[in-house]
C-alpha cells in the first residue's frame, strides 16, 4: 500500500461527510437557482436578472479586489513572518504563541473588533481626537463602510496571516537548508539563494494557501456584511439580501449568486492544479 493510497483511506471519513455536504447544498443552491421545484424545465431567468442587474458587475469587481489585495498581502506578510520564525531568537515561542492566537478567534468576531477599533466612532478616533491628533472624531480617515473595503482587506489579513505561515512553517521543516547552503557554498549570497532555491520550493505551498484564502475571502458574506459600504456590496453580500429578502421571488437569485461565486471560486482551484501541482510533481521528480 502506498503513501497516498494510506492517507486516502484515513481521510476518506472525512472527506466523505464534508464533501457530501458541501456537494449537497451546492446541488440544491443549483437546482433552486434553475427553478426545478416543483417544475422539471430549467430556467435561467434568475441568472438573467443577477447577471443584467445594474450593481453586478461592482459587487463582481469589488469581491476580486477584496480578495486579490487581502490574499496577496496575507501571503507577502505569512512569507516574512515564516522566514523570521525559521531562525532562532530569544522570544521565538512568545513571538509564535502571538502569530497562532487570533486562529481560534471567529471572523465575526474580528470583524466587530475592527469596527470598535477603527471607525470613526471606535477607539481610535476618540484617542487621537483626546490627543489633539484631530478636532473631533469625524475627521479620522474612513476605514470602515468605506469604498476602498480597507476595514474588510484588514480583517482578512490579520485573521489569514497565521493560516499562511503555519503551512510555510511546515513545508520549511521538510525543507531544511541543505540547498541553501551548497548554494552559498557556490558564492550565491543571500538574497540570491532565497530566490533561486528557496522560493520556487515554497512557492507550491504559497499557492495552495493562497489559492484557499482568495476562494474563502471571495465567497465570505459576514465581514463584508458588517465592514462593508452600502454600495457597492460584494457578492455574497446581494446574496444574503436577496435570500433574506420578504419576497421570496428573489430566493432564486440569492441561490444564482451563490452557485457563480461557488463556480469561481471552483475555477480558482482548477487553475491551481491545472498550473502548479504539474509544476510541482515535475519539480519533485
Amino acid at each position: 500500500m502506498t503513501d497516498r493510497t494510506r492517507i486516502l483511506l484515513l481521510l476518506g471519513p472525512a472527506l466523505l461527510l464534508v464533501g457530501g455536504m458541501v456537494l449537497s447544498a451546492l446541488g440544491l443552491a443549483l437546482l433552486r437557482s434553475l427553478h426545478l421545484f416543483p417544475q422539471l424545465a430549467p430556467d435561467l431567468s434568475a441568472y438573467v436578472a443577477v447577471l443584467g442587474s445594474p450593481g453586478f458587475l461592482a459587487a463582481l469587481a469589488l469581491s476580486t479586489w477584496i480578495a486579490t489585495v487581502s490574499t496577496a498581502l496575507a501571503a507577502g506578510l505569512a512569507l516574512a513572518i515564516a522566514l523570521l520564525l525559521r531562525r532562532g531568537f530569544p522570544g521565538l515561542k512568545v513571538v509564535s504563541v502571538l502569530v497562532q492566537l487570533n486562529l481560534t478567534v471567529p471572523h465575526v468576531v474580528g470583524a466587530v473588533g475592527i469596527l470598535y477599533l477603527v471607525s470613526q466612532s471606535g477607539a481610535f478616533a476618540r484617542l487621537a481626537h483626546a490627543a489633539g491628533l484631530i478636532a473631533r472624531p469625524s475627521e479620522f480617515p474612513v476605514l470602515t463602510q468605506d469604498p476602498y473595503a480597507i476595514g474588510i482587506i484588514l480583517t482578512y489579513v490579520w485573521k489569514e496571516v497565521p493560516f499562511i505561515t503555519l503551512i510555510l512553517l511546515a513545508k520549511l521543516q521538510t525543507l531544511g537548508d541543505g540547498a541553501e547552503q551548497v548554494a552559498r557554498s557556490l558564492g550565491a549570497t543571500g538574497w540570491q539563494s532565497f530566490r533561486l532555491v528557496l522560493l520556487p520550493q515554497l512557492l507550491p505551498a504559497l499557492a495552495a494557501a493562497s489559492a484557499l484564502v482568495f476562494a474563502f475571502a471571495f465567497g465570505a458574506y459576514e465581514i463584508p456584511l458588517i465592514l462593508g459600504a452600502h454600495a457597492p456590496e460584494a457578492l455574497p453580500v446581494r446574496a444574503w439580501r436577496s435570500f433574506t429578502d420578504v419576497d421570496l421571488s428573489a430566493r432564486p437569485e440569492a441561490f444564482a449568486i451563490s452557485v457563480l461565486v461557488a463556480a469561481l471560486g471552483a475555477g480558482l482551484l482548477w487553475l491551481y492544479a491545472r498550473l502548479i501541482l504539474p509544476n510541482r510533481d515535475r519539480d519533485a521528480g
